[in-house]
C-alpha cells in the first residue's frame, strides 16, 4: 500500500492527504489544533489513512465526513470518534440508496489499484457517530474553530466546513473543478443553488474541494453561484435537464 496517499502542507498545522491513483482524486484535510486533530474525510479506505495520519499528529483524532459517501468515508473504521449530519444517519444504517456491488465497480474504475488490495473485501462504512452535527455547530480543536455549514444538493446532509480565521473553506463535493453530479436522485439541485449562495456570501480566501484541482480560487463560489442562477431562471435547474460545460467546471444534472 506504500505510496498510496500523497501529503501536502497547507500550513503548519494543516494537511492534505490525497489519493491520486483513483480517478476521483479524492483529498481529505487534517487540521491539528492544541487540544485535538480534525479530520475531513477518509477517502476511498483503499488504503490506511490513519498510518498516515499518525505522521501528522500526536493528538486524539476525530473525523468528520462532509457527506457519507463510500469515497469519503471509507477510513471511517479507523477512527472511533466521528461526527455526521443528521440528514444522512440512515446511509450509516443499512439504507444507503446505491447497492454494494455497484459501489465496488466505482472504487475499482479508472483507478492504480496497490497490491494486495482485493475489492472482494470491500464494504461500505456503516456505524453510530458520536456526535451529529447541525447548522452553525462549532468544533473546537484547541485554538482552532471550524463551523460547521449544511450544504446540501450534492446529497441531502452535506457540509462544508469553514475556518473564518484562516479564511479556509472546505468545501467537500460542493464546489470542485470538474463535473459537479447533481443527477442523482438524492441529490436536490434547488438546494444546490442555496448552499452556493451560502457559501459565495463568505469572506473566503482558499478553498478547499474534496476532489481534482488544488489550483482553484474563492472567485469560483461566485461563478458557481452565477451558474445555478441562470439555470434556474432558464428553467433547467432541474434533474434530466443535463450536463452543462462552464470551462473548469460543469454540473451533470
Amino acid at each position: 500500500m506504500d505510496n498510496w496517499f500523497t501529503i501536502d502542507e497547507i500550513d503548519i498545522n494543516t494537511y492534505i492527504i490525497s489519493e491520486y491513483r483513483h480517478w476521483e482524486e479524492t483529498h481529505c484535510y487534517l487540521l491539528n489544533g492544541m487540544d485535538r486533530s480534525l479530520l475531513i474525510d477518509t477517502g476511498l479506505g483503499i488504503a490506511n489513512i490513519y498510518d498516515e495520519v499518525l505522521k501528522l499528529t500526536d493528538k486524539p483524532i476525530t473525523a468528520v465526513a462532509t457527506h457519507i459517501h463510500w469515497d469519503h468515508i471509507g477510513g471511517h473504521k479507523y477512527f472511533s470518534d466521528f461526527y455526521v449530519h443528521a440528514e444522512e444517519l440512515d446511509w450509516l444504517n443499512g439504507k444507503f440508496p446505491l447497492s454494494i456491488e455497484t459501489i465496488k465497480e466505482m472504487v475499482v474504475d479508472r483507478c492504480d489499484l496497490p497490491d494486495g488490495f482485493n475489492v472482494n473485501n470491500y464494504e461500505l462504512f456503516q456505524g453510530t457517530p458520536t456526535k451529529v452535527l447541525t447548522e452553525h455547530d462549532i468544533i473546537d480543536i484547541g485554538n482552532r474553530e471550524i463551523e460547521v455549514l449544511h450544504t446540501p444538493g450534492h446529497s441531502p446532509g452535506h457540509l462544508c466546513f469553514w475556518e473564518k480565521s484562516r479564511g479556509y473553506l472546505f468545501t467537500g463535493d460542493l464546489v470542485y473543478k470538474d463535473i459537479l453530479f447533481a443527477y442523482y436522485p438524492s441529490t436536490d439541485p434547488e438546494a444546490y443553488l442555496d448552499s452556493l449562495e451560502k457559501v459565495a456570501a463568505l469572506p473566503v480566501k482558499n478553498v478547499f474541494p474534496a476532489h481534482h484541482s488544488l489550483d482553484i480560487q474563492p472567485e469560483i463560489l461566485t461563478r458557481m453561484r452565477e451558474a445555478f442562477r441562470n439555470l434556474k431562471m432558464v428553467g433547467k435547474l432541474h434533474h434530466g435537464s443535463g450536463t452543462f460545460d462552464y470551462g473548469d467546471w460543469g454540473v451533470w444534472l
